[in-house]
């Protein structure tokens, strides 16, 4: 059965070509958004808290801050809305969940960037 699943999910689910990145990494997200008849573009740009899934049901969840309150997103990767995806920044991090990241505020808050 799980066959049959991964044979229709690599035959008819288009595939995105988006940059890896991983948990710790500030990334931009655009993404469409339609208003009525009107479509427009707009971006969400945060760092990476999770990713999580496989396949279709992949998903990443991007935190950012929003004056004093934190915001999170949480987006699928085959969101036929998405149109692409930019890494600002990778973030040193040893962890591929960093919930604990959502505690911490000023300058505590700041990853290190990665070397490359």
């Amino acid at each position: 059965m799980s066959d049959l699943v991964k044979f229709v999910e690599d035959e008819f689910v288009a595939k995105k070509d988006f940059p890896e990145f991983g948990a710790g990494d500030t990334i931009t997200v655009y993404y469409e958004i339609k208003e009525g008849e009107k479509t427009r573009t707009q971006f969400f740009k945060g760092v990476v808290i999770q990713k999580r899934g496989a396949g279709i049901t992949q998903t990443f969840t991007i935190r950012k801050m929003s004056g004093s309150v934190g915001v999170e997103r949480i987006f699928p990767v085959n969101m036929p809305a998405l149109q692409k995806v930019e890494v600002n920044q990778r973030g040193v991090v040893r962890r591929a969940r960093i919930f604990y990241f959502r505690g911490l505020t000023g300058k505590k808050a700041k990853i290190k960037e990665r070397r490359r």
